[in-house]
C-alpha cells in the first residue's frame, strides 16, 4: 500500500505543484469542482485510449474532447447530455478543461450521441476503468473485497419473459429408482454450469435485458423497480474493482463467480466479504479456489443462524465499503441520471461515473 500512495503522491506533485499554477495563469482561479475535474482526468488520461478505438477514418480529436466532457458529466452529476453542452457552451473554464477553446466548437446534441455510442459499444469506459485498476494495483496486496448489487432504474418498457412451453412432468415415486429403472438428471443450475465456463462464456449466459426487480428494504417491505442491476466489487478504501450490468430480476449470488473471476485477474486480495444472499457452498468454494478466505454472512432460511467469532465479525465490518461505493456513485456521479436505454448504454453511462469515483477516492488516499 506505501507504493501505491508514493505513485498517488505523484500524480498529486504533478497536479497541484505544476499542473493547477499554470491553468490557473492561463485560466483565472479554479473552482474546488473543477481542481476535482483536473485531477481524475489528469489521473485516468482517458483521451489516450481513444486513439485505439477511434483509429481509422475522421481524425478522433473531438472524440477527445467528447470523452473527457463525458468524464465532467459524471463529476458535475449532471442529468442530460443537453445540460452538459450548454454548461460547456457558457462556461469557459469548463470548456478549456474539456479541450475547447471557443463555444463555437462544441458539437451538437447528435455528435454527442453517437460518440456515446461508439463509446458505449466498444466498452471503452469499462476497458479505461480495468486498465486504471491492473495499474496501480500491479504490485499491491488487497486485503478485503466486499461485493453486492444495487438496483438500476431505468425509463425504458420491461421486456415481458417469455412464456417456456410446458413440458409433460413424469410423477416418479418417492424414494430410490429400482435397480433396472433410469430417471433424468435435473437441470443444472446456473452455478453449476459456470463451474465449468471460461469468464467470456459467464458473461454471455448472463441475462442483461431491462426487466423488473424486486428486493426486502432495510424495514423487511418489498420494494420493486424497473430497469437492472449492478453488481460490484469494490476493494479497502471504496475503490470499485470490477463491475457487471445485468437485468434486475437476477439474483445476486448468481454472478458471484464471474465477478471474482474478474477481480482476481485485477488485483490479488485476501478475504472475500458478502451478505447473507450469497450465502451457497459453491461460493465459498470457489472463493477457497482462489486462494481467498470467504467471510459469508449466514441465511436465517437455512436454518438456525451462525454468528461470526470476535475475529471474523472485525473482517465482516469492512463489507460496508461497497455500500459507501453504491451511496457516491449515485448521489455524486450520475447514478440515479440514467436517461439512455439498452444495457450497453446504461453500462457506459455508469461506467464513467465508477471512472470518475475510482480516481477521486485513489486521490483521497493522500487526505
Amino acid at each position: 500500500m506505501n507504493q501505491l500512495r508514493e505513485r498517488i503522491s505523484q500524480y498529486w506533485n504533478k497536479v497541484y505543484g505544476f499542473l493547477f499554477p499554470i491553468l490557473e495563469e492561463e485560466l483565472g482561479e479554479l473552482t474546488s469542482k473543477q481542481q476535482q475535474l483536473i485531477s481524475i482526468l489528469e489521473m485516468i488520461r482517458i483521451e489516450d485510449f481513444v486513439k485505439s478505438f477511434f483509429g481509422a477514418g475522421r481524425p478522433p480529436d473531438d472524440r477527445k474532447a467528447i470523452v473527457r466532457s463525458f468524464i465532467a458529466k459524471a463529476v458535475y452529476n449532471m442529468s442530460t447530455t443537453r445540460e452538459l453542452i450548454e454548461r460547456l457552451t457558457s462556461d469557459a473554464n469548463l470548456r478549456r478543461i474539456c479541450g475547447w477553446v471557443y463555444s463555437r466548437e462544441v458539437p451538437g446534441e447528435w455528435t454527442f450521441s453517437r460518440a456515446f455510442d461508439e463509446f458505449a459499444n466498444s466498452e471503452l469506459p469499462a476497458k479505461v476503468h480495468a486498465a486504471l485498476i491492473k495499474e496501480e494495483y500491479a504490485d499491491q496486496l488487497v486485503g478485503h473485497i466486499s461485493r453486492d448489487a444495487t438496483e438500476i432504474e431505468a425509463r425504458e418498457k420491461p421486456q415481458k419473459a417469455e412464456k417456456e412451453e410446458v413440458v409433460p412432468q413424469i410423477k416418479y415415486p418417492r424414494g430410490r429408482p429400482k435397480g433396472d429403472e433410469l430417471r433424468p438428471l435435473p437441470e443444472p443450475t446456473r452455478m453449476e454450469r459456470q463451474q465449468g465456463m471460461t469468464l467470456e462464456e459467464m458473461l454471455v449466459d448472463l441475462p442483461n435485458c431491462c426487466n423488473v426487480g424486486s428486493k426486502k428494504n432495510s424495514k423487511g417491505f418489498k420494494e420493486t423497480w424497473v430497469g437492472y442491476k449492478l453488481h460490484l466489487d469494490a476493494a479497502d478504501g471504496q475503490i470499485p474493482i470490477s463491475c457487471i450490468l445485468t437485468s434486475a430480476s437476477l439474483h445476486d449470488s448468481q454472478v458471484s463467480f464471474p465477478l471474482a473471476m474478474m477481480s482476481d485477474d485485477r488485483v490479488t486480495n485476501l478475504y472475500d466479504l458478502m451478505d447473507s444472499a450469497y450465502d451457497a457452498e459453491p461460493i465459498r468454494n470457489f472463493s477457497r479456489t482462489l486462494n481467498h478466505v470467504p467471510i459469508i454472512d449466514s441465511n436465517p432460511r437455512r436454518g438456525e443462524k451462525i454468528e461470526f467469532d470476535p475475529a471474523t465479525k472485525e473482517h465482516y465490518k469492512e463489507r460496508t465499503t461497497v455500500e459507501r461505493v453504491f451511496s457516491r456513485l449515485k448521489d455524486e456521479f450520475g447514478g440515479r441520471m440514467v436517461r439512455v436505454r439498452g444495457n450497453a448504454k446504461v453500462f457506459a453511462h455508469l461506467m464513467f461515473g465508477i471512472l470518475a469515483l475510482t480516481a477521486d477516492q485513489l486521490m483521497n488516499f493522500l487526505t
